[in-house]
C-alpha cells in the first residue's frame, strides 16, 4: 500500500503541476472557458461571469500549489482535502459538460492539450481514483524535508504562482499554444490536407410503416423504405480531422478579406475583441503606434466583434487612421491576449504579436 500510495502522490501532484502551470500561463483563456461553463447553457451562473478571470487565477494557483504541496508533504489533512474536494467538484462538471454536450472542449490543459468531453471526465475519474488512495493512505504521505525548507518552498510556489500570473495578464503568454503563436502560418493552419481524416457519422431515419414509427440507421444514404418519412438525427462517431483554425474572418459588408491580407508583405492587425471593454491605456497608444507602422509600410488594419457605432466613436476619439473589419470575438480573443493588442504578418506568417503594455518592444 505504501509504494501504490507513494505512485499516486507523485501522478497526481506532476499532473496538478503541469496543468495548473499549463492554465496559469494563459489566465485570460481559461477565464474565457469559465464563461463558457458559467453560461446559461451549462450552469446558469452568469451572474458570476464579471468574476470569471479573478475565479480563473484562483482556481489555477490553488490548483498548482496543491500540486506542489503534495509533492513535498506540506499539510497533508489539508492538502488531500482539497485534492478530493477539487477532483469532486470537476468530476460532476465534466460529466454533465460530457453528457449534456455542453462545453467542446474544457481547458482543463489550455490550448496545449485538446481533450474530448468524455476524454476529460475520464481522466477527471482515474485522479478521482487516485486521490481517493492518498486519502485512505495518508498516514504515508511525509515531508520530503525538514518543517522550515517545507514551508519555505511551499510559501515560495504560493508567491511566484501569484507573480507569474500577474506578469502573463499584463504582457502575454509566456508559452503561446494557440494557432496564432509567432511563427504560425494561418494558411497553412486553415488548410485541410487532401489525405485527412474525413468525418464518419451515423443517421437514424424514423419512417411511419403501417403505422408504426421505425428507425433505420445508416452511414448517409437514404433507406428504401416504403412508409412516410417522419425526420432524421445525426450522430458524429469519428470528427476526422479539424483544422487549428476553422472561423478567422476579416469581413466588411458581408465580404471576407482574409486572403487578401494575409498575402501582404507587412501586415500589422489591431485586435479590439469588443471596443467597450479595451483598456484606454492602451487604446491611447494605438495613434502614434499605428501611425509608425504606416510610414514603415506595413498595411494596417484592426478587427473586432464591435458594430460600427462603437467603431466610428473609437476612431473620433483616439484619431486613429485606419479601417476596422468584422470578426467572430472568440477569434479575436484567441489572436492576442491583450484588449487592444496587436499582431504581425508576413505573407501570413505571424512575425511578432504584444499586449498593449509592449507595444514598444515591437520592432517594426
Amino acid at each position: 500500500m505504501k509504494y501504490i500510495v507513494q505512485i499516486s502522490r507523485v501522478l497526481v501532484g506532476v499532473l496538478f503541476i503541469i496543468s495548473g502551470f499549463i492554465k496559469l500561463d494563459d489566465p485570460l483563456g481559461f477565464s474565457y472557458k469559465l464563461e463558457e461553463y458559467f453560461g446559461a447553457d451549462v450552469l446558469n451562473l452568469e451572474f458570476l461571469m464579471p468574476y470569471a478571470l479573478g475565479i480563473s487565477v484562483i482556481v489555477v494557483v490553488y490548483e498548482l500549489i496543491l500540486g506542489v504541496f503534495l509533492l513535498i508533504g506540506y499539510k497533508p489533512k489539508f492538502t488531500i482535502w482539497s485534492l478530493l474536494l477539487m477532483i469532486l467538484f470537476f468530476t460532476f462538471l465534466t460529466f454533465y459538460s460530457a453528457y449534456f454536450d455542453k462545453v467542446k472542449d474544457c481547458g482543463c490543459f489550455g490550448d496545449a492539450v485538446k481533450l474530448t468531453p468524455w476524454g476529460t471526465f475520464t481522466k477527471d475519474v482515474i485522479l478521482l481514483v487516485l486521490i481517493l488512495i492518498l486519502f485512505v493512505g495518508i498516514k504515508y504521505i511525509k515531508p520530503i524535508f525538514k518543517n522550515l525548507p517545507t514551508t519555505i518552498i511551499a510559501l515560495l510556489s504560493f508567491v511566484v504562482s501569484l507573480w507569474f500570473g500577474y506578469h502573463v495578464l499584463m504582457h502575454l503568454p509566456v508559452i503561446d499554444f494557440r494557432a496564432y503563436a509567432i511563427g504560425k502560418n494561418i494558411q497553412d493552419q486553415i488548410a485541410i490536407p487532401e489525405d485527412a481524416a474525413k468525418p464518419v457519422s451515423e443517421y437514424t431515419w424514423t419512417f411511419n410503416v403501417n403505422g408504426e414509427n421505425q428507425e433505420f440507421v445508416t452511414n448517409g444514404s437514404y433507406p428504401k423504405v416504403d412508409g412516410e418519412f417522419i425526420g432524421v438525427e445525426t450522430k458524429v462517431i469519428e470528427e476526422g480531422y479539424v483544422p487549428p483554425i476553422q472561423d478567422f474572418t476579416i469581413e466588411s459588408d458581408g465580404e471576407n478579406h482574409l486572403d487578401f491580407f494575409l498575402n501582404e508583405d507587412k501586415l500589422l492587425i489591431v485586435t479590439v475583441y469588443a471596443i467597450p471593454k479595451a483598456e484606454e491605456q492602451g487604446l491611447s497608444k494605438l495613434k502614434s503606434f499605428t501611425d509608425l507602422a504606416i510610414t514603415k509600410g506595413y498595411t494596417v488594419i484592426g478587427i473586432t466583434a464591435s458594430g460600427p457605432d462603437d467603431i466610428e466613436q473609437l476612431k473620433q476619439d483616439y484619431n486613429l487612421n485606419f479601417e476596422f473589419y468584422s470578426s467572430d470575438e472568440k477569434v479575436v480573443k484567441t489572436i492576442v491576449r491583450s484588449n487592444p493588442g496587436v499582431i504581425l504578418f508576413n505573407k501570413g506568417t505571424v512575425t511578432d504579436k504584444a499586449h498593449w503594455n509592449d507595444f514598444e518592444d515591437i520592432e517594426l
